[in-house]
């Protein structure tokens, strides 16, 4: 547990000496005086039950102790410095902006929503939304080209130096435009799809084995007519303007649902369900706006997940 006794005063006070390995120099470099230097010491090793510093010859040396502290006391000095920068930073607006892969099933359903909530905290932010398949933007994540990547957890084996926070599930869908002969009652729909052009997820998207999975356990082993595609705004323009069936997110056409522009088919597509969250680097640092940007996405995404 840390001790509330030590203070930013004893871990840069501790660290200069460290580094000039004199008392006296610290002192000079920080303005105060070597008594006063001398003090802050005694209040850290009152604080850590230990000596960090002991007397060599004239000189002084760290102790083993003191080794082990200072590393730590350096790392969380530095960590601190940085802090302040990106503030002052972004305060400025010289900060770099806040890179954001956001997968289709999000673009529309959550990232609005927390774009809205972000520009409330006026964090003077620069933010790049970029979408498209969930391999390419693990790989920009990867790379270090993505601060983050808002949407479904990937498969195990490509989740390595990855952490993933879970927001919601969401599932698979069917939908065409209204009055689309399907709707009819009666229709037996797995039967009846191969009649039709069927919009698939691309082979590298995460929901296409999902897809494959429940179409082949339902009966349907081959579509002779299909467009791989995840491009939202094509299905959603070829699907109104056509018979053909969309498979995709639910998030993805969520809105047009809810217009009418789009219609469900009424087909039980739970089994598809995944969860949909926060994938970052187990590394990164997240700078204060990221984690600013992170919790209005986490409030957007609870208010979605109230409504499914």
């Amino acid at each position: 547990m840390l001790d509330s006794r030590i203070k930013f005063r004893h871990l840069q006070t501790f660290v200069e000496v460290a580094r000039q390995k004199s008392v006296q120099k610290a002192a000079d470099l920080l303005h105060v005086s070597q008594p006063a230097v001398t003090k802050t010491i005694r209040e850290l090793e009152e604080a850590l039950g230990v000596a960090v510093l002991e007397r060599d010859g004239r000189g002084i040396r760290i102790t083993r102790y003191g080794e082990v502290f200072l590393r730590h006391a350096g790392a969380a000095l530095s960590a601190l410095r940085q802090g302040l920068d990106s503030v002052s930073q972004e305060r400025f607006g010289e900060a770099p902006p806040i890179r954001i892969g956001a997968l289709p099933t999000v673009s529309t359903r959550i990232m609005p929503r927390a774009m809205e909530l972000f520009l409330k905290e006026d964090t003077w932010s620069r933010i790049k939304v970029v979408t498209g398949e969930n391999a390419v933007l693990l790989e920009q994540l990867r790379v270090g080209d993505l601060d983050l990547v808002v949407g479904r957890l990937a498969a195990a084996d490509k989740m390595s130096g990855f952490s993933f926070e879970y927001l919601y599930s969401e599932q698979v869908v069917f939908v065409v435009r209204s009055g689309h002969p399907l709707l009819e009652a009666g229709r037996s729909l797995f039967s009846d799809l191969g009649r039709y052009t069927v919009l698939m997820p691309t082979r590298a998207s995460i929901i296409r084995p999902f897809v494959e999975s429940f179409l082949i356990a339902n009966g349907v082993a081959n579509l002779l007519s299909q467009i791989e595609t995840v491009s939202d705004s094509f299905g959603r323009a070829f699907v109104r303007s056509s018979d053909a069936i969309w498979i995709i997110s639910a998030g993805v056409v969520a809105g047009d649902i809810d217009d009418g522009l789009l219609k469900a088919l009424p087909i039980d597509t739970s089994e598809t369900k995944g969860p949909v969250g926060l994938t970052m680097r187990t590394d990164a640092i997240p700078s204060l706006p990221l984690s600013i940007l992170t919790q209005t996405i986490r409030q957007a995404a609870e208010e979605i997940s109230k409504r499914l």
